[in-house]
């Protein structure tokens, strides 16, 4: 499978939610059974090494193996535990609600106590070595580099030429009109519709007439007698 994650912690994250309850129950059970156990990720698998590695954890669709580095404790239990691969040192869980977390814990007891003895006369197994007697090639258990997604059929000239078109912008700015209204104050004289007809009602009147008082009435005011004009014939004056 694809991995990502560097950390054993990280690698359990990106597992589907069965698997990853059922793997995390067995690293619980190697950090508690073997103290002073160092926990890996490499090639895919969690590695847990004691003066070198001694187990490994692999974690597949529909399958899980525990690589255990010390063929003789396989082979004392090959007839308790179901799925024990003698020929790769290791067991292999199909049901992953059926793991029986007893016997491996005693399995993992007994392959620490199996490591310090061996080391007391001969040498750890190296890591290309177990890879070996597991049977894993290091090509397979390798994650795959990451893909990188190349637009075929288009030189790059091309590419930036598209790129540069959508990023361009346009050349004349883009004008947003608004019809006129009476009611904005802010609309200028020379901006209203020339139509006489509405000038004419709207325009008020120039020069207003203004209304005078009746003389009757101002005669009426007036109540002092006026002296009365005599009119002279021509006689009178010629006479005089």
């Amino acid at each position: 499978m694809e991995l990502k994650a560097t950390t054993v912690g990280g690698y359990l994250r990106e597992l589907p939610a069965d698997r990853r309850v059922a793997m995390a129950r067995v690293c619980s059970m190697i950090r508690r059974s073997a103290r002073g156990v160092r926990e890996s990720m490499r090639y895919g698998l969690a590695f847990y090494e004691l003066h070198g590695p001694l187990f490994a954890l692999e974690s597949t669709e529909k399958t899980m193996t525990l690589f255990i580095a010390e063929p003789s404790v396989v082979e004392n239990y090959k007839d308790n535990v179901k799925g024990v691969l003698t020929d790769r040192s290791a067991i292999c869980f199909d049901d992953l609600n059926r793991i029986p977390l007893d016997s491996l814990e005693k399995i993992v007891r007994d392959s620490v106590a199996a490591r310090r003895e061996r080391v007391k006369t001969t040498p750890a197994p190296t890591q290309k070595e177990l890879l070996e007697l597991w049977k894993i090639t290091e090509e397979e258990a390798k994650a795959p580099p990451p893909i990188v997604r190349i637009p075929m059929g288009k030189d790059e000239e091309e590419v930036q030429q598209e790129v540069k078109v959508e990023v361009e912008e346009p050349e004349k700015p883009v004008e947003i009109l608004r019809a006129p209204t009476f009611k904005d104050p802010a609309m200028t004289a020379s901006s209203q519709p020339k139509n006489p007809a509405l000038k004419k009602v709207a325009a008020p009147a120039k020069n207003p007439i203004r209304r005078r008082a009746p003389r009757k009435a101002a005669a009426a005011e007036d109540t002092t007698p006026k002296p009365k004009r005599t009119r002279r014939t021509k006689a009178k004056t010629d006479e005089e």
